[in-house]
């Protein structure tokens, strides 16, 4: 009997995922463990492999489609094989494979490949060899609009292919100004899966959430001096020691301080998170990814030092899983690192904030000493016994929704974490 292909489990935490792209079309051959079709969770492309070796016989998940784990998405079999309605597995109610059926690609009987549907082996116009019923898949033509010079008016490859080219001829229907086609000094750029899934959350994000934004600067000399100190140690370990773990260790820290930071809106009221997991954000190939380090609170700085470089690299070579990707309490950008001194980043939904951590430069800064001779001096008029001094400075820039945290508690918060930097090691 036919082998059903079936939604992955990709992680502990997932739960569905959505066809990206099927690398076969039904009608193609498939050998075991070749890979089949491409599953996007989060952002994490994975390539399927076929369980079986065989044809594919048929589709139900169509690109695009979103999934449960272990819900049956296709059929490997003979050439020959029929499916029958028992076939898609226990437990699975006729109604819910109409709804499949209904939901997936459903090729027109002249489309169908041979002995797919029927005991009956297609003649004539019904049969379809596999490559024809591959390239009309590829280019969504349905074969009855195709004329046929085959026996018994059969469509051929170069029937097919004499369609296709023909069509392109057709002049392109009017479209609107929103999905108007590139004129002749632009270039259409496909988009990526990646480049889908971002702009749907950041879209999602700013229609969700209302963003609010307050802005500190940190005097990061404490900070910078410990790491000068502390880098070739922890090199000779096999960590490289940038500035993103402390950071990390002050807003996880902060974030003890301030539940509320560490929670996410709903219409009952806020869920408080009682675990701390914080969320970084790496540029990789395409776009931007946010691997998430478990319970941040709980490891020192070294501890953390190493899991962020384990999961910038991983996340650069494209080895993420999508339970890496899941579960964040928080996100911290650190868009400083290519030179960016202030950003105003978008809320990763569903937590309550973000913070974006800008470059770190020597900037001229101005040391109110008091006055003194013991007078009364207000600290913003400028006196005698000020300096100024170069030190290594920084902003800092917390998008928060606005539901969940007002700017008392928000400004709170990052003062928090201002303060945790200007006295590490103190």
């Amino acid at each position: 009997m036919p082998t059903p292909v079936k939604m992955p489990q990709l992680g502990e935490t997932v739960f569905e995922g959505t066809v990206a792209r099927w690398l076969k079309q039904p009608g193609d051959p498939v050998q075991r463990q070749e890979p089949l079709l491409d599953i996007t969770t989060d952002k994490i492309d994975t390539e399927v492999p076929a369980p079986a070796a065989g044809f594919l016989l048929k589709i139900l998940a169509a690109e695009g489609t979103t999934v449960q784990v272990g819900s049956v998405i296709a059929y490997i079999g003979d050439e020959a094989e029929e499916i029958t309605e028992g076939a898609e597995g226990p437990g699975k109610s006729v109604a819910s494979r109409k709804e499949a059926d209904r939901t997936a690609p459903s090729p027109s009987p002249s489309r169908r490949t041979r002995g797919a549907v029927s005991d009956a082996k297609p003649q004539g116009r019904a049969f379809v060899s596999p490559v024809v019923a591959r390239i009309s898949a590829e280019h969504n033509i349905d074969l009855d609009e195709v004329p046929g010079s085959g026996r018994q008016g059969r469509v051929t490859r170069k029937d097919l292919l004499a369609y296709i080219e023909a069509r392109k001829q057709q002049p392109p229907a009017a479209q609107p100004a929103s999905g108007a086609a590139p004129g002749e000094d632009e270039l259409l750029q496909p988009l990526s899966n990646l480049r889908r899934a971002i702009a749907e959350h950041m879209s999602r994000s700013v229609r969700t959430s209302p963003h609010v934004v307050t802005i500190f600067e940190a005097d990061m000399t404490a900070v910078v001096r410990h790491r000068a100190a502390q880098k070739e140690a922890l090199a000779r370990k096999g960590v490289n020691l940038t500035f993103t773990p402390y950071f990390v260790a002050a807003v996880a820290a902060a974030l003890r301080e301030h539940p509320t930071v560490n929670s996410r809106w709903t219409d009952a009221g806020l869920a408080l998170n009682q675990r701390i997991h914080v969320g970084i954000a790496a540029a990789v190939a395409g776009g931007l990814i946010v691997p998430v380090v478990r319970d941040a609170d709980e490891l020192n700085l070294q501890g953390l030092a190493r899991t962020v470089n384990d999961l910038a690299d991983r996340a650069r070579r494209g080895e993420l899983s999508p339970d890496d990707v899941r579960g964040g309490t928080f996100t911290v950008t650190n868009h400083g690192t290519s030179g960016s001194l202030l950003g105003t980043p978008i809320i990763n939904q569903p937590q309550a904030a973000i913070l974006g951590v800008g470059r770190i430069s020597k900037r001229a800064v101005v040391n109110s000493a008091g006055s003194m001779s013991g007078a009364p001096v207000d600290p913003l008029l400028p006196s005698a016994d000020d300096t100024i001094s170069i030190r290594p400075m920084c902003y800092l820039s917390l998008a928060f929704d606005h539901r969940i945290l007002d700017g008392f508690g928000a400004d709170s918060f990052l003062a928090d974490v201002v303060q945790r930097l200007e006295n590490w090691g103190a």
